[in-house]
C-alpha cells in the first residue's frame, strides 16, 4: 500500500503526541521505506531500552543525552548523532532538555494510524 504524503511538512500542521513521562513525538513524513520523527524530551526523561527490526539514524537537534547502544554508553550533545542497526538494544536518558530527530527504515507502522 502506497501512502500519499504532502511534500511540504509544516511544523504548525503536525500534532505532537504526548507519550508521557516528559516525552513527546511528532511524526513528520513517511512512506513504506522511510520515516522522519521528532522526539522532545524534558530533562530526566527516559527513552526506555528497546530493540526493533528497523534501521535507525538519529540527530541530536538540541539538549544532551546519555545514549546506550548495545553494551556501550556515550553522552551526546546538540550536533551529534547515532546509528542503530536492526534488533540492537538501545535507549537514552535526557541530561538536558532537548530534541532528537529520528529516521527509520522501513517506517514504524506502530507510530501511525493508517486508517486516518
Amino acid at each position: 500500500m502506497q501512502h500519499t504524503v504532502n511534500p511540504f511538512l509544516l511544523n504548525s500542521n503536525i500534532n505532537w503526541e504526548d507519550l508521557g513521562d516528559g516525552v513527546q513525538r511528532q511524526v513528520f513524513g513517511y512512506d513504506e521505506t522511510l520515516m522522519l520523527v521528532k522526539v522532545k524530551f524534558e530533562t530526566g526523561a527516559v527513552g526506555s531500552l528497546h530493540a526493533h527490526a528497523h534501521v535507525q539514524s538519529s540527530y541530536v537537534a538540541s539538549g544532551s543525552f546519555e545514549l546506550t547502544i548495545g553494551d556501550e554508553k556515550k553522552v551526546l550533545h546538540a550536533g551529534d548523532g547515532y546509528f542503530v542497526q536492526p534488533n540492537i538494544l538501545h535507549g537514552c536518558v535526557c541530561l538536558q532538555a532537548g530534541m532528537l530527530i529520528d529516521a527509520f527504515s522501513p517506517y514504524r507502522e506502530e507510530f501511525v494510524n493508517l486508517n486516518k
